[in-house]
């Protein structure tokens, strides 16, 4: 026992996925007490005429499952369970039971129990005669049971009529106004979901229109039905504020409020401040409509309290005002609690007053950290160090600030005669600036309001010394970034980018060595030049789930865009300053640096369809395009596209795939001529939960990249409409994954199907050869 406790545990893996396979099947009741039953199966029989139910959302209303089954067949987790022992002191039998799933014990008592809660979620579905009986078949020799529920929806109560009920008539013109937009409307079922969005809807619309202190209370329904009819009178009733005498009545609940001042309390510790009402300032500043109370420091501008206030004084009280103030003022890093609340005022005329007090908690402004690490490359020794700095308020404006510095050498054996250096060096700086607001100048001041942009620049510089070159790469950028309501929709918008690298110094004949004849490695290794405008779009209809729903969304799709333009109006500037009509042969120069020119755009269409909990099948689509043009005869190296890899056709490793039937055979030499200028991507994988923290997966890929020139150092590689479809690579396999919730490592091997290149074995998946056609890829995250 000594010696097993030594085992790692993913050695055993194996050993305990066969065992658990076999005792899940041979031997399931193991640890099933005397006189107890396992339940095996849980089965919904559904008679419904009208297809207005859903089995596999009543299915969510039975809380007692059966174990779960790997694959719609075999329960590995309940085989695991059933590889310990009866003495739960002993470390295996512990183990062993945290890894799997305790058997589940059939109740009679709370197979009844939902029965009852599925006939419940027919009725609030409108079938107020529906009907649920139970059956159980018992196997005694195996000691299991089956439960059957059989549902019998009948007929549906259908609305005929819908009347409305009002207190008075500025309720009535008010809620009204609108009706179209009405969840309950006549020829609906009498669904309780319904009622509820109804409900929801004229509340919000209501605090948006002033009357603060409504609730969803005031809303009711009542259904009036005919004995031997299924038609539905139904009446919504806005009852009336609570009486001035009621130990209810602490605020006018029918009232339209105006917000009369706005405060903001800007080091509010609810710990020690016991009133806010009552808060001892430092500093009381006002600034057009809002007061602010400071503390020790004014840490942040009044400009910029005000610009993320959407209270406003003298206007009635709106819900949205409130919720797009929390949003914002969200946004900045520098504040780790916010809270609003609202405190009567008296009466103006028919309107009541409200006083708006905004609580602010500053967090940290400041972080340091610094990192040392060591490498032992084949004896040569080196040493990096790094240091971070960030302050998330350097401006008063919740800026945030982030700044590293990285060094790192290496000390290089060998002949080096004839070289510069005999050492690797780095150096390397960047920084970068965050701006919780849009700024941009020209733009009014209620369009950076509606938008709610973030506005980034960052800056780097990376100085390289090795024996063959020195280079030097700098980068710098600007960019925008927004998003809309439930962040289900993102964009960024960067205006300009610029990438420069620069060659002080090279070995005389290392360019010569490495690539003779090869314009797109001598590419990496050369001057070169980058000034790009892009966007980007994201788009998910994931949905915040209802809290009166059991429903789960069972798909789900996502769609992301990437376009971007360089050197258009470096183009035009060179044009007038020194036009030439040979600039294809002799290219334009910034600062006497040959720069890109070139407009490429990219995306991805991916969905999942969820069959439960633990299976569902994911598919993606991808396609880019990137075309050179004027100034350039090629993209730039890094703005090619590549295929293979773990987000690619995973038959292949990353850039060993394409273009087209490019003949690529050595992974290093290769290397820079796999590359593209149009991709095409499709795959379907199937994803199950196994047990514990693994996932298992079975994926089909298919894609390739092409150029979209003849070039003469990828011959094969041209895309061509009549032909590309036949050079489309495939490829097979399965995935293990580990899901740690807030991370996933991802293990997956695929196999050659389809291989395109030319003098390859083009169909692999006929004759598969494990050494040739098997690839391995770890990554962190789904591939799509």
């Amino acid at each position: 026992m000594k010696r097993i406790s030594r085992i790692s545990s993913m050695l055993l893996l194996p050993a305990i996925l066969l065992a658990a396979w076999l005792l899940s099947g041979c031997s399931p009741a193991r640890h099933v007490p005397e006189g107890k039953y396992l339940l095996d199966d849980v089965k919904i029989n559904l008679n419904d005429s009208t297809g207005r139910l859903d089995q596999q959302q009543l299915m969510t209303y039975v809380r007692m499952q059966p174990n779960h089954k790997m694959l719609w067949a075999t329960k590995f987790r309940l085989g695991i369970y059933n590889m310990s022992g009866n003495d739960s002191t002993k470390w295996w039998n512990r183990w062993v039971r945290k890894l799997g799933e305790a058997p589940v014990i059939f109740d009679s008592t709370a197979t009844m129990t939902d029965a009852g809660q599925l006939r419940k979620a027919m009725v609030n579905a409108g079938f107020l005669d529906a009907t649920v009986s139970v059956d159980t078949f018992a196997d005694r020799n195996k000691r299991k049971m089956k439960v059957e529920y059989n549902l019998h929806a009948g007929m549906p109560h259908i609305i005929r009529s819908v009347n409305y009920e009002f207190p008075n008539d500025t309720l009535r013109s008010l809620i009204m106004k609108d009706s179209a937009r009405f969840t309950v409307r006549p020829g609906d079922p009498l669904d309780i979901s319904l009622l509820e969005t109804q409900r929801e809807l004229l509340t919000t619309r209501l605090r948006s229109n002033g009357y603060y202190a409504f609730g969803k209370e005031f809303i009711t329904f009542n259904a009036d039905t005919t004995e031997g009819s299924h038609d539905v009178d139904l009446t919504m009733t806005v009852k009336p504020a609570y009486p001035s005498d009621s130990p209810n009545h602490l605020i006018d609940t029918h009232k339209e409020y105006i917000v009369r001042n706005v405060y903001y309390i800007m080091d509010y510790d609810p710990g020690v401040t016991e009133d806010f009402r009552h808060y001892q300032a430092a500093d009381t500043v006002n600034y057009k409509d809002i007061t602010i109370l400071y503390g020790d420091k004014r840490y942040l501008r009044p400009s910029l309290l005000y610009d993320n206030c959407f209270i406003r004084s003298g206007e009635a009280y709106n819900l949205h005002d409130v919720n797009n103030t929390y949003t914002a003022l969200g946004r900045l890093t520098i504040l780790k609690f916010i809270n609003i609340r609202f405190i009567p005022a008296g009466n103006f005329n028919d309107f009541g007053l409200l006083d708006a007090y905004i609580l602010l908690t500053r967090g940290k402004s400041q972080s340091f950290s610094a990192e040392l690490e060591g490498t032992n490359s084949e004896g040569d020794l080196g040493v990096a160090a790094g240091v971070s700095y960030s302050h998330r308020n350097i401006g008063k404006g919740s800026e945030t600030l982030t700044a590293k510095l990285r060094g790192a050498y290496e000390s290089l054996s060998g002949n080096l005669s004839g070289l510069i250096h005999d050492r690797y060096l780095e150096l390397g700086a960047e920084a970068g600036v965050n701006f919780p607001k849009f700024k941009a100048p020209f733009l009014r001041e209620s369009f950076k309001r509606r938008i709610k942009a973030t506005t980034e620049l960052n800056v780097s510089m990376n100085y390289q010394e090795r024996p063959e070159y020195t280079r030097i790469i700098s980068t710098a950028g600007w960019s925008y970034k927004w998003s809309e309501r439930f962040n289900r929709t993102r964009h960024t918008f960067t205006p300009i980018d610029i990438n420069y690298v620069y060659l002080p110094e090279s070995t005389n004949d290392f360019l010569n060595e490495i690539a003779p004849d090869n314009p797109l490695l001598r590419y990496s290794y050369e001057d070169h030049f980058i000034m790009r405008m892009g966007y980007s779009f994201y788009h998910s209809n994931k949905r915040h789930e209802t809290p009166w729903s059991r429903s789960f969304q069972k798909n789900i799709y996502t769609v992301r865009v990437n376009a971007e333009v360089a050197g258009n109006l470096l183009f035009a500037l060179s044009s007038i300053l020194s036009h030439r009509s040979d600039f294809h042969s002799q290219p334009y120069k910034m600062f006497g640096i040959h720069y890109s020119q070139y407009a490429k755009i990219d995306g991805d269409f991916s969905f999942l369809h969820l069959f439960d909990t633990r299976n569902s099948l994911a598919c993606r689509f991808g396609a880019g395009v990137g075309v050179p043009y004027g100034n350039s005869a090629v993209l730039p190296f890094e703005k090619r596209f590549y295929g293979g890899g773990a987000n690619g056709v995973r038959g292949w490793d990353v850039r060993t795939l394409g273009p087209g039937r490019y003949p690529g055979t050595n992974s290093v030499s290769d290397f820079i001529n796999q590359c593209g200028d149009i991709r095409l991507d499709l795959s379907v994988e199937y994803r199950a939960k196994l047990f514990w923290i693994l996932e298992g997966a079975l994926f089909v890929d298919a894609g390739n990249i092409w150029t979209i020139r003849n070039y003469p150092n990828q011959p094969g590689g041209m895309f061509r409409f009549n032909s590309f479809y036949k050079e489309i690579a495939a490829a097979y396999g399965v995935g293990l994954r580990l899901d740690f919730n807030y991370f996933l490592l991802r293990f997956d091997m695929g196999m050659k199907a389809h291989n395109p290149a030319l003098g390859q074995e083009p169909w692999p998946l006929i004759h598969p050869d494990w050494h040739r056609d098997r690839s391995f890829h770890f990554s962190i995250g789904y591939p799509f």
